[in-house]
């Protein structure tokens, strides 16, 4: 119980990790959310060239291992004059892998669409960014929605790699207080436990939401 304590002695340094980690999830979930359906149009697009390269960029990113992802925008983008802070690379990779994730979830949910309901759209005289934003949008994002919340526990998940470029998100501080401290089963019971709450609350509001998409349907 020592180590514990000496955790909870260390609280203003945990809760800012975790708090860094909500921002982190936030930022990056709501950028890659709507990135991705910005992404999806262009994967269903009836253009073969312009299809063929969202997929390219979809299959890269699904393809590359998150942390080597990590590396190449924070050392790599320096060696053509863009440098930026920790933070601010860690969040880019993060909306940037996550966005390909985001697209193909909601492509997949665009192809259960019935055809009647875009060609109604259309009929009503809705074109491009109109009638993605006002028909085909609101239907595939509630019926996206489990895998929307799965996808947020992912980033929640990589946003943990963040601490190789010493981002102070919950696993670097924690990081930071075994190795000062000597107690890593205190400290990463505890990282596990923040995050499960993390994804408790990520499932709870999508379980909220959820339950609307449904009741909408029924």
């Amino acid at each position: 119980m020592h180590d514990f304590a000496t955790i909870w002695s260390q609280r203003d340094v945990v809760f800012a990790g975790l708090l860094n980690t909500v921002i982190l999830l936030v930022v990056a979930g709501v950028a890659s959310l709507v990135l991705g359906a910005l992404l999806t149009p262009l994967l269903m697009s009836r253009h073969k060239l312009v299809a063929r390269a969202a997929s390219a960029y979809v299959d890269a990113m699904r393809c590359a291992p998150f942390l080597l992802f990590v590396y190449l925008i924070y050392f790599g983008l320096p060696t053509f004059g863009i440098s930026m802070s920790n933070w601010a690379a860690g969040a880019l990779a993060l909306i940037l892998y996550n966005t390909a994730y985001m697209g193909e979830l909601l492509r997949g949910a665009w192809q259960e669409l019935p055809v009647t309901m875009i060609e109604s759209g259309k009929a009503f005289g809705f074109r491009g960014l109109t009638l993605l934003r006002r028909i085909i949008l609101p239907p595939i994002l509630l019926r996206a929605m489990p895998m929307i919340g799965n996808q947020m526990i992912q980033i929640v998940k990589d946003s943990a790699f963040l601490t190789v470029i010493a981002v102070s998100e919950l696993t670097h501080e924690m990081t930071g207080i075994q190795a000062t401290y000597f107690i890593p089963f205190a400290a990463f019971v505890t990282a596990v436990l923040l995050y499960w709450c993390i994804c408790l609350a990520i499932e709870a509001g999508t379980g909220v939401l959820n339950k609307i998409a449904e009741e909408r349907r029924a």
